[in-house]
Order: structure tokens, then C-alpha cells, then sequence
């Protein structure tokens, strides 16, 4: 379905003539033979992003080959702490997932602001950062997706999938770890432009059911590869890295 090599740190998933549909760092929608998940250094400062891929991709051996007009900027590219050592795909049908999960700047969201902050449910919040997050580098965890499909989506059904995807991925960490997910979670998603044609993409259909099943399996075996002793970083923990949502927004009758 989609050829994935990993080499020095760098995740490479190719299928000639993917259409991608990136939340990620340059994101937006591309097509192109490539989507990469890259692995950055305790301590990673860089802003130039696209010169750091490319030198990356260079160091792994991975050239343009197949890319639209030969060009990186067609590939999706994330980026993360999180070796790739851990990562982890699982196929269903016309769907394949692959995952990193780190967990060390979790994103709670306690459904109850004020009783999470005085009964300290959501962990000690004076560790953690503001709710305002400014754009910079990658943060040290995250959790990556790229999910790829043989199907044809239609726009709309390529959009919902990313939010099928996040959806599977929170409630699959929720239940695992007891965070939703992370600061700096991105999702790519991939189909084929020559593919059986797919209207919609809810979890209700072929592509949405296997995507949440693929999607929860592939967090899963990432999780436990990244952290085998199960202590994982969640409401209660002390992470070095992390926000708490504790505000309320006002409430109103259209």
C-alpha cells in the first residue's frame, strides 16, 4: 500500500502520485510520491525548517525522486522528538496508519476548569506553560499520523478524514494515558487520485472504520515501544512540557 523505510531518524512513506492533506508544518494540500516523519535532537533549535529537512533527507539518502517537478516542498514533512524507533503502522482494508507517540508536553483538557485546578486532577498546573502557545520549533514529544488510504476521497471526505484521525487518536490516548494528546499533535493524510471514489469518510464507512481502528492500533504499539514500563506521562504527572486549558469561554444562544 505504502512502502515505508526509516533511515537515520528519518520515517519515509512512498506511494507514486499521492494526494496529501497535511495539519503539519507546511502544510496544506500537495501531491506528491513522499510524506516523511522526522526525528529532531534533544535541545533542537532550528527555525529554518525547510534547509533542516533537506539536509536531513540528504543524510538518509532519500532524494526528490517521484516528487512533483522533482521538489521537497510537494512532500508532507512533520516533525518530532520521539525516536523513530517507535514507530508503528497497522493496515485495515484500504487504510494503513502510522504513528510516533510522545507524551511529554501533554494538552489536557479538563472538562470542569475549576474543579480540576483546585482538586489538582489535572496535575500541577503552576508547572505547566500559558494556554497561549507562540509558533516556534517542534516541542520534545508529540504525536505524528500519517494515514493513507488507496481510495479516492473526495475534498470534504480528505478534510474529515484528519478529524476522524485526531478523534481516534484521543480517544485512544484518553483511555491509554488519560491526556487527549500533546501540544504539537499533527496529522497527514493521503489518498489515491486514481483510487475507487469515496464521497465521505465518517467512521460510519469502509475508510473512516478502518482509519480509527488503524489509527488506535498503531498509538497503541507506538506507546508501549516509547514507554514499555507504561509510565507515561499523564494528568497527574509533573510533565516538564505541557498546557491546561482552565479557562472558560462565555457561553451564548446564537
Amino acid at each position: 500500500m505504502f512502502e515505508a523505510t526509516v533511515r537515520e531518524g528519518v520515517l519515509r512513506l512512498r506511494r507514486p502520485g499521492t494526494r496529501w492533506l497535511s495539519t503539519g508544518w507546511d502544510g496544506g494540500r500537495s501531491r506528491a510520491a513522499t510524506a516523511y516523519n522526522v526525528t529532531v535532537p534533544e535541545g533542537f533549535d532550528r527555525t529554518d525548517l525547510a534547509a533542516y529537512r533537506d539536509e536531513r533527507l540528504a543524510r538518509a539518502e532519500f532524494g526528490a525522486e517521484g516528487n512533483v517537478e522533482g521538489d521537497h516542498d510537494a512532500a508532507p514533512t512533520l516533525f518530532t522528538g520521539v525516536s523513530m524507533d517507535h514507530a508503528r503502522g497497522a493496515r485495515l482494508g484500504p487504510v494503513v496508519a502510522y504513528a510516533t507517540v510522545g507524551l511529554s508536553n501533554p494538552a489536557m483538557l479538563p472538562v470542569e476548569p475549576e474543579a480540576a485546578s483546585t482538586a489538582g486532577t489535572a496535575g500541577p498546573t503552576e508547572s505547566r506553560e500559558a494556554t497561549g502557545r507562540t509558533e516556534g520549533r517542534p516541542d520534545p514529544g508529540t504525536v505524528n499520523l500519517i494515514v493513507g488510504t488507496t481510495r479516492r476521497l473526495a475534498p470534504g471526505a480528505a478534510a474529515n478524514l484528519v478529524a476522524v484521525a485526531a478523534e481516534a487518536k484521543a480517544a485512544t490516548l484518553l483511555a491509554a494515558a488519560g491526556v487527549p494528546g500533546t501540544t504539537s499533535d499533527a496529522v497527514v493524510v493521503g489518498d489515491d487520485p486514481a483510487g475507487e471514489p469515496a464521497e465521505f469518510s465518517g467512521s460510519a464507512t469502509a475508510v473512516g472504520g478502518a482509519a480509527r481502528a488503524c489509527v488506535r492500533d498503531a498509538v497503541r504499539a507506538s506507546l508501549r515501544s516509547r514507554y514499555p514500563d507504561g509510565d507515561v506521562p499523564g494528568p497527574a504527572a509533573d510533565a516538564e512540557h505541557g498546557v491546561v486549558t482552565d479557562e472558560r469561554a462565555e457561553v451564548f444562544d446564537p
